[in-house]
């Protein structure tokens, strides 16, 4: 932390921040000092009362976590001269980026292998301030422009490439945009970092293909092993598979985010653009995961819609129940295959992940004699458990006979000391 001792004059403080942020990100030099080393060189730089009475407090030897450059693009669609390229980013155009990691002297590095993560923006965007102290005059800004896209590419010997079509719902008129990389070397504690701002995005293909086809989704609540209408805890996570073969719309035109609506509130919705990113790739392909906070116990649902980047909509709906941590809850208790020959797995859905939990499950014919009994800790990183297999045979070793059986699923957990049990049928064959 860095902070003072006393409050200082709002001049002085400013201005100070200029000289620290210069030293501690380096502005102007390719070498990077620790906070503590970056505090000292700007309070020497001009040595005042007010800036005397600013202190670090932490490891004097801490380095921020920068990324090193650097990411270059070094070709779009094959083009070499892509910054002349003004109309190169087109609404429904499909574009190829090709680029290398180098290091700070922009020699390659052929022997980098890892991921990249993208994210181009559309043009800036000039806003004002609201002025709701109503003592100062509005002050324009710019922020960036709506995400266009977000993707991950593979890293070989030093070079990159993915392509992805441009959303229909950029801002029509050309100026600058923005390219953001980051890459994460495959085994090792190393990262880069690099942008480009001369890419032009604007204008419209007027060659692009017809597409009339909505995106697939499918939805499910923590891990894709949850069947709608489960449990889970007051802070589920919503997890949704996109795919569309010409992508999906993250540019957020007027009525075309990607949205989650919880038990009927459209006056409330959560957006969800940036929570999406492509596979590794495959712009076609894509994950959304979004975290719900304390939720209420009892029956919640979410309707979630998403648009292509041709504005063609998907809308689905999953519904969960938010069970208290103190409660220990069975859902969909079953066991696959039924009816079985050979072997069966019992299937249950419960509310705690990665607890170890003590799971019995008692067969008994339907008079009531004990023929067969698991004892067993299991522990899930989801809510969805089928870790028990039967083949079949009592407990000395015996195939049993054909017909109809009934078993008791009793499963509880230490941490609470709550159990809960669930009967059901099975059939051999």
């Amino acid at each position: 932390m860095i902070s003072t001792i006393r409050s200082i004059g709002q001049f002085s403080a400013e201005n100070f921040n200029d000289v620290l942020a210069k030293n501690l990100f380096s502005y102007g030099s390719s070498q990077y000092t620790s906070i503590a080393e970056s505090l000292r060189i700007s309070k020497n730089s001009n040595p005042n009362s007010s800036t005397n009475v600013v202190c670090y407090i932490g490891d004097p030897a801490l380095m921020l976590a920068i990324p090193k450059p650097k990411i270059k693009i070094t070709s779009i669609n094959d083009k070499t001269d892509f910054a002349d390229n003004v109309a190169s980013f087109k609404s429904l155009a499909k574009m190829k980026i090709s680029g290398e990691i180098s290091d700070e002297n922009d020699i390659p590095i052929p022997n980098y292998n890892g991921e990249l993560s993208t994210i181009i923006f559309d043009k800036f965007i000039t806003r004002s301030t609201l002025n709701n102290d109503g003592n100062s005059p509005p002050i324009d800004f710019n922020i960036l422009g709506e995400t266009i896209f977000r993707g991950n590419a593979s890293i070989t010997n030093g070079k990159f490439e993915f392509s992805f079509i441009v959303p229909r719902d950029i801002r029509v008129p050309l100026g600058n945009g923005k390219i953001s990389f980051y890459a994460k070397k495959t085994g090792q504690f190393e990262n880069q970092t690099g942008y480009d701002t001369s890419i032009k995005v604007g204008g419209i293909n007027e060659n692009a293909a017809v597409d009339n086809k909505p995106p697939n989704v499918k939805l499910y609540i923590n891990d894709e092993t949850f069947v709608s209408g489960g449990t889970t805890n007051e802070s589920p996570f919503l997890l949704a598979n996109l795919e569309d073969e010409n992508g999906i719309n993250t540019a957020s035109g007027i009525g075309h985010d990607i949205v989650g609506i919880l038990d009927g509130d459209v006056n409330n919705p959560y957006i969800l653009n940036d929570y999406y990113q492509t596979n590794l790739d495959d712009y076609t392909k894509g994950t959304l995961r979004f975290p719900f906070r304390n939720l209420s116990i009892g029956l919640h649902t979410i309707t979630f819609k998403a648009w292509d980047v041709y504005n063609n909509p998907i809308t689905a709906e999953i519904q969960f129940i938010v069970v208290g941590d103190e409660t220990m809850t069975l859902t969909h208790v079953l066991n696959y295959p039924n009816p079985f020959v050979n072997y069966t797995e019992f299937w249950f859905s419960h509310n705690r992940p990665f607890e170890p939990l003590e799971v019995q499950v008692q067969v008994m014919t339907i008079t009531g004699k004990m023929v067969w009994t698991r004892n067993q800790i299991i522990t899930t990183e989801g809510f969805l458990s089928k870790e028990i297999t039967w083949d079949g045979k009592d407990d000395f070793g015996n195939k049993i006979g054909k017909g109809v059986y009934v078993y008791k699923l009793t499963v509880k957990s230490n941490l609470t000391n709550t159990k809960t049990e669930k009967f059901e049928k099975l059939v051999i064959l």
